[in-house]
């Protein structure tokens, strides 16, 4: 038996590892956007929850938050998909470290833009939306680019809730053949391929953002 028998599974278990990534990537960044902006919040009922959130999922393993998700809730009558769990898990995760990159970021533009916003009356959600943000997203860029890509790293994680992802047909295969060469050298071209993707998606979105940023300083100027 050759790794081309398995090529039906491997598809199968590639499209599970695009799906989940996906998924937990677009929870990730709009967790990583609303803890990063709650964080620098006044208010403390806004503060004070997205802080708790951020170093509770900071500070414990994904390992251990999966399988608490996973294992735990049905014991409190509350049984979810197995990948729905690991999209959520996942996308939690790691989207109470883009929360700091987020929260970064903002903190990082100039305190000219931001007193000018105040000096012309621009109340908070207007000076976050017309003149932060804009300044801050292409600079965060990079750092979420990479956080995305160690998203990518943790998806093996749902093969222990027996989720047919990559690793874990990679797993069956060598168990059934005795080769790990063509299991785990098969994925890992996978792998690569896949945040080949997600960094050229990137860049071409953080070179069409700084184009706009660029035009739109030079008419305000």
């Amino acid at each position: 038996m050759s790794i081309l028998d398995f090529i039906g599974p491997f598809t199968q278990a590639a499209l599970v590892t695009v799906w989940i990534t996906l998924g937990a990537s677009v929870l990730a960044l709009i967790v990583a956007f609303a803890a990063g902006i709650g964080r620098l919040s006044p208010r403390g009922w806004i503060y004070w929850p997205t802080t708790v959130y951020v170093e509770f999922f900071r500070g414990t393993s994904c390992y251990v938050q999966l399988f608490w998700l996973y294992f735990t809730l049905p014991l409190c009558g509350i049984h979810l998909d197995a990948m729905l769990v690991g999209i959520i898990t996942i996308g939690l995760n790691v989207g109470s470290f883009g929360s700091e990159v987020v929260r970064g970021a903002i903190l990082a533009v100039p305190k000219g833009l931001t007193e000018a916003s105040t000096a012309l009356n621009f109340s908070w959600y207007r000076r976050m939306r017309h003149v932060i943000l804009p300044n801050a997203v292409v600079p965060m860029l990079p750092p979420l680019s990479n956080l995305i890509i160690d998203l990518l790293k943790q998806t093996p994680l749902v093969s222990l809730i027996a989720i047919a992802d990559l690793t874990f047909v990679a797993q069956l295969f060598r168990q059934q053949t005795g080769s790990a060469l063509q299991a785990f050298g098969g994925i890992l071209i996978v792998y690569f391929l896949i945040s080949t993707v997600i960094v050229a998606l990137f860049n071409a979105l953080e070179k069409k953002l700084a184009k706009g940023l660029d035009g739109t300083r030079r008419a305000a100027s």
